[in-house]
């Protein structure tokens, strides 16, 4: 999994006001906890958190507070109501020999079979929590829809990738391709044609039998 690098300033626990006054300075307050590692105050450029908040993406994070890097994962933000700007974000500690929980990018592709037949796919689900560890995690898991069909699904049972838990149930629906509009009027318009077909043909033959009946009384008159 790709990591990421940033710079912390130590900073102590403080009362509302100074949070609030370290807020108005450009920097978020933070903390490190987690792996038996006491907890570390700290805070981050609100620029430089930009890198793992306005992403998709996921990373290990390396946190370089004083000289001393430590490998977290993003675990808790929190973001003011109004502004939309965060105001503090919880980092776990990890390490590489530990499975580490957290949620991985899903990345669909193909060209679904129920697609080219005129359905739609519809995407349930971003993101996948799993454990692994550091070194099995992938920068994303893929889904192939190529072999969908319209009124198929594909649920996180479906994932399959050696050195990682898929930790939803397995049911969990990824993504679908469902039946359009179009396509279930065009389906309802052909059976209804078929259906008038089958029952205009019972009285011809009715007709035609009735013919041969009549046919045959005056001949053996």
């Amino acid at each position: 999994m790709d990591s990421i690098t940033l710079q912390g300033v130590l900073r102590k626990k403080g009362t509302k006001h100074d949070l609030n006054a370290l807020r108005k300075s450009g920097m978020v307050p933070c903390v490190i906890y987690g792996n038996k590692t006491e907890n570390i105050n700290f805070a981050l450029s609100e620029r430089d958190l930009t890198a793992i908040l306005n992403t998709p993406n996921s990373y290990i994070i390396d946190i370089e507070i004083e000289g001393k890097k430590h490998m977290c994962i993003l675990y808790d933000k929190q973001f003011h109501p109004v502004s939309d700007k965060p105001l503090h974000i919880d980092f776990l500690a990890v390490s590489t020999d530990k499975p580490v929980v957290m949620e991985i990018p899903l990345q669909i592709t193909g060209a679904a079979a129920g697609v080219k037949d005129g359905g739609k796919l519809f995407v349930d689900a971003r993101k996948v929590k799993v454990s692994a560890l550091i070194d099995s995690l992938p920068d994303y898991l893929t889904v192939d829809v190529t072999p969908l069909k319209i009124g198929d699904t594909f649920c996180a049972g479906d994932i399959v990738l050696d050195g990682v838990t898929v930790l939803v149930p397995k049911k969990t629906v990824i993504c679908s391709i469902k039946m359009t509009r179009a396509v279930a009027t065009d389906t309802a318009a052909q059976a209804a044609g078929e259906t008038a077909g089958e029952e205009g043909a019972a009285p011809a033959e009715g007709a035609a039998a009735e013919a041969g009946s009549d046919a045959d009384k005056k001949s053996s008159k």
